[in-house]
């Protein structure tokens, strides 16, 4: 009898689930945004399951109309996938996934918390969260404030493609200071949130009184505001690898 050395994740996967059921899902997740379809070899090298295992799958993943195979024998994915993700996009609820990250955000820094998106010309209050002091930077969830004063309209702006400084700064940074530039009391520290295919969805922030939330307390959070901001973008995006938005220089006006 002729032995074939099993894959090597078929033990990595013992005891935590269903082994043929997350081998499937690892096959629908090979493909991304860009992939119109992929070839046996891609998926068996994206997955790293053998070519046997792959085109098991994949042919069992097709009888319910998951996967297609074309007709130069690529695989793309099919309406069934679709229908899945037809329906998550009809009941995602923003709130449901950045509320977290703000919590934690707000809870790791002292600060409150705030998404924001652009309509027109203004920068939307979309989730908030309040820090834990008593003394804090109020916004409502709704309000409208300027996309050109602050750090997280700033921000907005800089990755929206605005020319010319400061956003050609934010850009090189990957996120923002402000001390006292829409409101003298107040500053921030922002950076930006990315959704399918890098596209620009909102900023997130922390925002305090100037007398507590100072150059040098930001920049003892930049770090974790930025880990938020790439945390936040992975969840937006559906992924749970991607690049970390971050930056090496620092602006603040």
């Amino acid at each position: 009898m002729k032995y074939s050395k099993p894959d090597t994740e078929d033990n990595s996967d013992a005891g935590e689930g269903v082994v043929a059921v997350r081998r499937a899902m690892r096959i629908l997740g090979a493909f991304g945004v860009d992939d119109s379809h992929l070839s046996l070899a891609e998926l068996s090298r994206r997955t790293g399951y053998h070519r046997s295992t792959v085109l098991r799958l994949a042919r069992t993943l097709a009888m319910d109309d998951y996967l297609a195979q074309r007709v130069d024998g690529t695989w793309r994915l099919a309406r069934a996938a679709g229908w899945l993700g037809a329906c998550y996009q009809a009941t995602f609820n923003v709130h449901d996934v950045v509320e977290p990250v703000l919590r934690e955000l707000s809870s790791a820094t002292g600060e409150s918390a705030t998404f924001y998106v652009r309509e027109g010309n203004q920068r939307i209050c979309v989730v908030r969260v309040e820090g834990p002091r008593s003394i804090r930077h109020h916004v409502r969830v709704g309000a409208a404030l300027p996309l050109n004063l602050g750090s997280p309209g700033r921000v907005i702006l800089a990755f929206s493609g605005e020319a010319g400084e400061p956003y050609e700064s934010i850009r090189r940074a990957g996120y923002m200071m402000s001390l006292g530039e829409r409101d003298a009391e107040v500053s921030s520290i922002s950076a930006p949130v990315y959704t399918s295919n890098w596209t620009l969805l909102g900023a997130i922030c922390i925002s305090g009184p100037l007398s507590r939330l100072t150059e040098e307390a930001m920049n003892g959070h930049k770090e974790t505001v930025l880990a938020a901001a790439s945390r936040l973008s992975r969840a937006m995006m559906g992924v749970h690898q991607g690049t970390s938005v971050s930056g090496q220089r620092m602006t603040h006006f």
